[in-house]
């Protein structure tokens, strides 16, 4: 799948400290065919949390490319899918809630390795869920682009 072929999802959290960072790095490494990740905060901390980085060391991830960014309007308004797990309901978060799906993940900020390790989990299986579906929906996409073409190629046969 080329690189046109893949849709640009923003992960909002709160401090883009804990959780949308893990979805970047999950979705990076384990969605790159369907997905371009970046990630945001509705107030950045400006770091990532170090726990935060030992989790996604532990899995297996690099933490090396994140860092805490500000959601700024022009990376909301590039992304085709905004996933908010800010615990703000969609519609009080973000105008144009259209594109924007709520994941309710617990905020692990502050918390011991177990709970990060927990939450790393459920953000993985997310993104998983998120991947196969932009995956489904391309190949429907392109099955159906076939049969266009077939179709037209029959039609200028006759």
């Amino acid at each position: 799948m080329s690189e046109l072929n893949r849709r640009k999802v923003l992960f909002v959290c709160l401090g883009n400290a804990c959780r949308s960072p893990m979805a970047e790095a999950i979705a990076l490494r384990d969605a790159a065919d369907v997905i371009e990740p970046s990630s945001a905060g509705l107030t950045p901390l400006g770091r990532i949390e170090p726990m935060t980085k030992q989790t996604l060391v532990k899995n297996g991830f690099s933490p090396a490319e994140l860092w805490s960014k500000t959601l700024l309007a022009a990376a909301f308004e590039t992304a085709d899918v905004v996933i908010n797990m800010s615990g703000h309901p969609k519609e009080m978060a973000f105008k144009g809630a259209a594109k924007v799906e709520d994941w309710l993940v617990e905020d692990p900020y502050g918390a011991d390795a177990g709970l990060y390790q927990r939450i790393f989990e459920d953000i993985e299986r997310r993104v998983g869920e998120l991947a196969g579906r932009l995956r489904s929906a391309k190949g429907r996409a392109a099955n159906q682009g076939k049969s266009k073409t077939k179709g037209t190629g029959r039609q200028a046969k006759q």
